[in-house]
């Protein structure tokens, strides 16, 4: 492998266009690295063992076939291109790119069918999580089935071109996380689950978490992961390289999902699969809210799902879910160490690559444990001593000991910064207990005055080019940030703004924080794309049960316009037989089981129906017309509850109000 060295500065990155239609003009392109993010990347040089090469072995242990090309959809669309990253095979590391980032990233874009240990398989490289697949007895076993059917498609025709073509009789949902199930009807067929052919089996509590993630925040998760993932970014030296955990997520593909046969609810649970033994533990509350790790006794191989990766992971994901529990994390880890280690020849996950041996897997799972151990422990003592949540984020600037320098310890997708303020907001919540901070006014009346206070716009962007001169981008950024919620239109602003976030970008050693400011600075120069695809899975919306739709139009509703329009209606679901009342009162909706006497109206119709219209491919007025809805008693109070409800805008502005 070729090793690291700087280039020239001001060599121009060649964009790739790969998700992002538009092009990009020249005088909205990204600028060079400066001579400060050159001088602060060359130093990362210095600062960690570039010369222990053990990983670049392990990522290209056990290559049987590599992947070199694109998948497709069924219209011939691109969503996933391996070659779009060829740009890492130069040798040089460009000044835009800080070296240890540009070292994963390398490691991360080794794409094809590996064998992890005798009948282990991975194939890597093809979304932004692996596909391993087990060769059982009478049959294959795979775990997580990537995000898009086109994708997971595409990993199990590599892997029949190299391996005997058993049929697949078993997936496994390692969690919840979209990238581990969402490609299932690309290597089983749900009438193969019906019939009892293929099991499918995920953590208790999946179908809940899976539902309440993706659909009732769905629209604000799916806009940030926008910016986590760089998913819209140009790939190439100044613009996307990883994500940390892999490459990055497909685009517009098919998300699909087919519920669990069986649910795991026991902490330890063995179950006989393909002729295999499995021991399932589970793991509530780690990466994810349902999750679970596999070993595999005969084989003497432990899966740690995505509890234990080749970097730090996030206690909160900067798209948005609920905050992780990293001392239960920590205590998993431990516990498996403690079950598993001295009985695991290889270590595997379902990103990145695996660990082979004894004693690595050991003192794997012990580092990993110390590490989510040190985020709980160290911030609660910081707390304890008064800190903030700013205050313990600048406080802590590296892992103790031994830690700091092991690459599988290193923020490429977590952050130290962005963790310890994340377990502080689990146990104090966001408000820092500084009384000035109890009803601070909204950012743009913020803005607005501290606009004013600081002499106008025109001093502000001096303020900024100041600071941008002497290399200070964080608070250049937070300048730009009062600024352009003053005045969101002020060209030297954004402009500015969109430098001093490149720069920030360029020398972030987390992938997902580079792909945030690398993408706030492309919306700025560009606007907001506004053809970023639909995220709405026919799937998801089928899995969606009554209860979870009367939830998610209680979200929808918009408590100003359905003031004053009090209402009951009754809804009866004629194929599942099952009746359900509605009250809007005070401007929020409520339901119960069950019929009331007294309601206002009453609507019949299939799930099927309701489900058309979710998808937009029906509407209520034509489901009426064509009779798949029937309304008896007052139509008009069902038209004041549809007059109540918002449909939710994909592309909302982030760096501008």
């Amino acid at each position: 492998m070729p090793r690291f060295t700087l280039s020239p500065r001001g060599l121009l990155a060649c964009l790739i266009t790969a998700c992002l239609a538009q092009s990009v003009a020249a005088a909205d392109a990204p600028v060079a690295a400066s001579a400060q993010t050159a001088a602060s990347n060359a130093a990362v040089l210095q600062q960690l063992p570039f010369s222990d090469r053990t990983d670049f072995e392990s990522v290209s242990r056990g290559l049987i076939a590599p992947f070199k090309g694109q998948v497709k959809d069924a219209t011939g669309k691109v969503i996933w291109d391996v070659q779009a990253y060829d740009f890492l095979l130069k040798d040089q590391v460009p000044d835009s790119v800080n070296p240890s980032l540009w070292r994963l990233a390398q490691l991360n874009a080794h794409a094809g069918l590996f064998e992890v240990s005798p009948k282990i398989y991975q194939v890597r490289g093809l979304d932004v999580a692996n596909m391993t697949i087990i060769e059982g007895d009478d049959g294959l076993i795979i775990i997580d089935p990537l995000t898009m059917a086109e994708t997971a498609k595409a990993a199990l025709d590599l892997y029949y071109r190299n391996r005997p073509q058993k049929p697949v009789v078993a997936v496994i949902y390692s969690h919840t996380h979209v990238d581990h199930f969402g490609g299932v009807r690309g290597v089983i067929d749900e009438a193969d689950v019906k019939a009892g052919k293929v099991k499918v089996f995920a953590p208790a509590g999946f179908m809940e978490h899976v539902m309440s993630e993706n659909v009732f925040a769905g629209n604000a998760m799916s806009r940030r992961a926008q910016y986590q993932f760089g998913s819209l970014l140009p790939r190439g030296e100044k613009g996307q390289v990883d994500a940390g955990l892999g490459k990055s997520t497909p685009s517009g593909g098919t998300i699909t999902l087919i519920a669990p046969t069986d649910l795991i609810d026991k902490e330890l649970d063995t179950r006989t699969i393909a002729g295999l033994e499995v021991e399932f533990q589970l793991t509530l509350g780690t990466e994810a809210p349902a999750e679970m790790n596999l070993y595999l006794p005969q084989l003497r191989a432990l899966c740690m799902a995505e509890n234990a990766t080749q970097m730090m992971h996030n206690i909160l994901t900067p798209r948005g879910a609920q905050v992780r529990d990293a001392k239960a994390w920590a205590q998993y880890l431990d516990n498996s160490l403690a079950r598993y280690g001295d009985k695991s020849d290889v270590l595997f996950a379902q990103h990145n690559w695996p660990t082979w041996g004894g004693e690595r897997i050991r003192t794997f799972l012990a580092d990993q444990r110390d590490m989510y151990a040190f985020l709980n422990d160290r911030t609660l003592h910081l707390m304890n001593q008064g800190l903030t949540p700013v205050e313990i984020a600048d406080a802590i600037k590296k892992l103790p000991g031994a830690l700091d320098q092991k690459w599988y310890t290193r923020g490429y997708y977590g952050s130290l910064s962005f963790n310890v303020r994340a377990v502080y907001q689990r146990y104090l919540g966001f408000y820092d207990g500084n009384p000035a901070n109890l009803n601070p006014l909204p950012p743009v009346d913020t803005a607005k005055r501290s606009v004013e206070a600081m002499g106008g716009g025109v001093a502000v962007v001096e303020k900024m080019r100041a600071a941008m001169t002497k290399g200070d981008y964080r608070w250049a950024a937070q300048l730009g940030n009062q600024l352009l919620f003053a005045e969101p239109e002020n060209g030297p602003g954004r402009t500015a703004q969109a430098e001093a976030l490149e720069q920030l970008g360029y020398q972030s050693e987390n992938a997902t924080w580079r792909n945030m400011y690398l993408t706030g600075a492309m919306e700025l120069r560009n606007g907001v794309p506004q053809h970023a695809g639909s995220t709405v899975s026919v799937d998801m919306v089928r899995a969606m049960t009554p209860d979870m739709f009367f939830d998610f139009l209680a979200i929808r509703l918009d408590s100003d316009k359905a003031a004053g329009h009090d209402l009951t209606l009754n809804w009866t679901f004629e194929d599942q037989h099952k009746d359900f009342n509605l009250t809007l009162r005070n401007g929020v909706l409520t339901h119960r089981a069950g019929l009331n006497p007294a309601a206002d109206a009453s609507v019949s119709l299939s799930k099927a129906t309701l489900e058309q219209i979710s998808l937009k491919q029906l509407d209520f007025p034509t489901a009426m017309q064509k009779g798949l809805i029937k309304v008896q008693g007052d139509g008009k109070k069902l038209a004041q509850l549809m007059g109540s409800l918002d449909s939710f805008s994909p592309q909302f502005n982030i760096v501008t109000p």
